[in-house]
């Protein structure tokens, strides 16, 4: 079972590390003047990070099963490994955001050329991929120590954090929550969307606009423009911090589910 667990940890480091990366993608289309085109690809990236919660759902629910017919197995503290993977995998996106910026960068304009997605990658070759380690670059310590709160609402930064904290413990939230109530321990098991609602809709209704409002000001600014890499900075440390919040959020979401399915 624990190699099981170190599966789903990575699987999970993975999700949140590539979804977290869509914002290199945001920022490259807003240098290079594309902005439709980067969106287009971010929800792309956002799609499959989000639907692979439909893997990691059955995945970790065999652990829930492990769990109910060994009971020394320690299973609050595997799933808090799960979760702690997701601050792994959001802090590797800011040392990879650099980089990605770069790659995304080329990526817009491949894409422009091909005309679409499976034309662009049928048209990739191996010297191509060679040539990725020339954009590969390193953070350096003096973009993390310029980091302020540069125009960002500090309830953006907070809604952000509480955003992400919300949506990373939806699944596994619901899944304990069918261990916790054995009498609906199948509508449990099946009601992470009440938690990943509530994201969504946070995220549409206060995160989503002011994030819209701040890429059309670099659009127009070139000061705002030259900000808006440290501004994405931020938003990648509020998700980090979000993570570890979904540490405190975890065990209350479960109790929340196995309240709520009693009364449906």
């Amino acid at each position: 079972m624990i190699d099981k667990i170190i599966v789903i940890a990575l699987f999970t480091l993975c999700i949140h590390m590539f979804e977290t990366l869509s914002y290199a993608v945001r920022y490259a289309g807003v240098r290079a003047g594309r902005l439709a085109v980067s969106l287009s690809l971010t929800g792309i990236i956002v799609l499959v990070s989000r639907t692979s919660n439909l893997i990691q759902a059955p995945m970790t629910g065999k652990v829930i099963d492990y769990a109910r017919e060994h009971p020394e197995f320690d299973l609050v503290s595997n799933i808090r490994i799960i979760i702690g993977s997701s601050t792994i995998g959001t802090l590797l996106a800011l040392l990879l955001f650099p980089s990605a910026v770069l790659l995304a960068a080329r990526v817009i304009r491949h894409l422009e050329v091909s005309g679409s997605i499976p034309k662009m990658i049928s048209s990739v070759s191996l010297d191509q991929l060679k040539h990725v380690r020339h954009h590969i670059r390193k953070p350096t310590w003096k973009m993390l120590t310029s980091l302020r709160i540069m125009g960002i609402p500090k309830r953006l930064l907070l809604l952000n954090s509480c955003v992400t904290g919300i949506y990373t413990i939806g699944v596994m939230s619901a899944l304990y929550a069918s261990v916790l109530t054995t009498e609906f321990s199948t509508a449990a098991s099946q009601s992470s969307g009440f938690i990943n609602g509530v994201a969504t809709i946070l995220l549409t209704i206060f995160v989503d606009p002011q994030m819209a409002m701040l890429t059309d000001r670099a659009m127009a600014d070139t000061a705002a423009r030259q900000r808006l890499g440290k501004i994405f900075a931020l938003l990648i440390m509020s998700r980090a911090l979000g993570t570890v919040l979904a540490q405190l959020f975890f065990y209350p979401a479960a109790l929340w589910i196995s309240w709520i399915v009693q009364y449906l």
